[in-house]
Formats: structure tokens, sequence, C-alpha cells
């Protein structure tokens, strides 16, 4: 049985998806990039957008029952590898040790121009 989880603290979805789907005590977290969930506009620079993204996952998380510190396995997207640095720096602010299971990819572009979005499974208590 699966469990459509939507909250308005963050981004409404953009496309044919929800923002999390949980099945049984894993929930699985869509893309999240840098939009404020108020005004739906991409927040401006990179360290911005990284804030926004964790900010927008964390709503999700906590919409389902959780919280950040709960994600198991977290996808970071990058139209530019040489933030990789910032994302360790900010990320370090959300999230502590023992840290999640994670990948940083490279990509040639994001939906609205993004410069960065991520993803994630959570596991519920």
């Amino acid at each position: 049985m699966k469990t459509i989880i939507s909250t308005p603290h963050a981004p409404a979805a953009i496309g044919t998806y929800s923002q999390a789907v949980k099945v049984d005590q894993t929930v699985y977290l869509s893309g999240q990039i840098g939009l404020d969930p108020n005004s739906m506009q991409l927040v401006d620079g990179i360290e911005a957008q990284i804030h926004q993204v964790f900010r927008n996952l964390s709503a999700v998380c906590e919409a389902s029952g959780g919280s950040l510190a709960d994600i198991v396995k977290l996808n970071i997207f990058l139209t530019d590898l040489g933030n990789f640095a910032k994302v360790n720096e900010i990320m370090s602010q959300y999230f502590q040790q023992p840290y999640p299971a994670r990948a940083a990819v490279g990509v040639a572009s994001l939906p609205r121009d993004a410069l960065v979005e991520a993803d994630g499974v959570m596991v519920s208590q």
C-alpha cells in the first residue's frame, strides 16, 4: 500500500509527480530544486539554492513523519561539479554523522535552469 505525501511547506509539483510516496516504512522523496514554496520562484545563486533544496527536502521529510536524519540515500545533481565543495559545506549544516549514502552527479541542465537538485530515500520509524 502506498501513501502520497504532500505539504504546502515545500514547492508544489511542477510536473506529473508527487512530492513523496511512502510504501511501508520507506519514503521515496522526489527531486527538489531551489524553489521558494511560497512564490514558486527559483532563489538566486548556488548557495541559496542549495539551502533551499535542503529546506524543501526537510519539509517533505517532516510531512512524511520523519526528518533529514532519516534519509538513508541522497542523490545530488549539479550543473557545475565545481560547486561540489559548496554542497558538502552546506550539507554539513543540515546533516550530522552518520551521513546518508550519497551520489553527486554532473548534469547538463535541470528544470527551471536550477543549479542543483536533490532527491532521496527516507526510512521512517
